[in-house]
């Protein structure tokens, strides 16, 4: 009998210590919240948390022909982002679905990093591995060996200030939003990068395993000593919703395209690259179903798969693909997958939530943007 293990974070002992409550994230024993999801989704907003990421895969491709990879390989130009830049994109199929969406950082001249999703990172990795095929390029998997830290709110900035040498202070506060730069943190080498699932102004932190520890406790003593809370996955959704971002799974799938999901602008069809020609004829099409966002006038979150009606509460004309109270707003807010009919801001629908008919009208989305 061959016995499996649940993958841990190398920070597993620190979440025990500070009494977080666990879930199994796409095959990882991840914490879901230390104490309130409510208190550390305003944490967030208001000062600070601090995240455990370290499910996110981590795969580099370096070679004289990993950007033309690269470009082969993902919907966007990758060959033209910066050294120090980085870049949001899409690995699609040959029909056009979403793989995954993913983040790539450019390193150095021939040296990408590509941050997967979890649940989708294994699949990643072959994927841009047959790809390469041709290409002088390597793609090698890192995910098992590095670990990643995220400090997340309006007083980030200052808590990573904080930590590194008077000489990168300046560095810090000068690193553009999806940009990153090498940096010693609490006397360790990081990958910072000012990147984040969010909504608010944030850091992302790439280490080896070894090291996580000790950055995990120096990043935390300056969170708290700011008001500031470690935070887990609960939060980070609300967090994300709030902001109007996509989760895989929910509004990007195999059988979702850029184009329907509102991804269009990411695709560039002027290049070579898998699923091109199932893009260029979805391009030139209107789509039939459209996401966007709906807000409540009640106080019922309307919840994954639940039913979009219209305003009648007759015909169905769509589904929910992630939806909560927010936290911050202080009413339901959603996104929905809606026929094109009904997509424009203003339009009155109905959602059905355990039998009962709730109004919702669609609103656009990003439900919060940070002053």
């Amino acid at each position: 009998m061959t016995l499996t293990t649940t993958p841990t974070s190398p920070l597993l002992g620190e979440h025990n210590s500070l009494g977080a409550h666990f879930t199994d994230f796409a095959g990882w024993q991840m914490p879901l919240k230390y104490d309130s999801e409510l208190a550390e989704h305003h944490a967030v907003r208001t000062s600070a948390g601090l995240f455990d990421l370290s499910h996110m895969g981590e795969i580099a491709v370096t070679g004289t022909e990993s950007g033309a990879l690269l470009d082969y390989a993902l919907a966007g130009e990758l060959s033209k982002i910066g050294v120090g830049r980085a870049k949001y994109s899409l690995l699609c199929n040959a029909d056009g679905g979403v793989i995954d969406d993913l983040v790539v950082y450019r390193l150095a001249n021939e040296h990408f990093l590509v941050v997967a999703n979890a649940s989708n990172a294994p699949a990643v990795y072959r994927e841009l591995a047959a790809r390469a095929e041709g290409f002088s390029a390597k793609v090698d998997d890192q995910s098992t060996e590095t670990a990643l830290i995220a400090v997340q709110g309006p007083a980030a900035q200052d808590i990573v200030q904080s930590l590194v040498p008077a000489s990168q202070v300046e560095t810090v506060a000068e690193l553009k939003y999806y940009a990153v730069t090498r940096a010693v943190v609490a006397g360790i080498d990081v990958l910072l990068a000012r990147t984040g699932y969010t909504g608010e102004d944030g850091f992302e932190l790439y280490v080896p395993n070894e090291q996580s520890v000790a950055l995990w406790r120096a990043l935390l003593a300056a969170t708290a000593a700011r008001g500031g809370v470690p935070a887990g996955l609960a939060c980070r959704d609300t967090l994300r919703l709030e902001a109007g971002m996509a989760l895989y799974g929910h509004e990007l799938t195999l059988d979702t395209n850029p184009y329907e999901a509102g991804l269009g602008k990411v695709v560039r069809l002027n290049k070579e690259f898998v699923g091109r020609d199932a893009l260029q004829a979805l391009s030139e099409q209107a789509p039939k179903r459209v996401l966007v966002g709906l807000a409540g006038t009640g106080r019922r979150a309307a919840r994954a798969d639940y039913t979009v009606h219209d305003a009648t509460g007759g015909a169905p004309v769509g589904t929910i693909t992630s939806g909560a109270l927010s936290p911050t707003l202080g009413h339901p807010i959603a996104l929905a997958f809606v026929d094109i009919a009904f997509r424009e801001p203003g339009t009155e629908l109905t959602v059905d939530i355990r039998g009962k008919k709730e109004p919702f009208v669609v609103t656009p989305s990003p439900f919060y943007r940070r002053s």
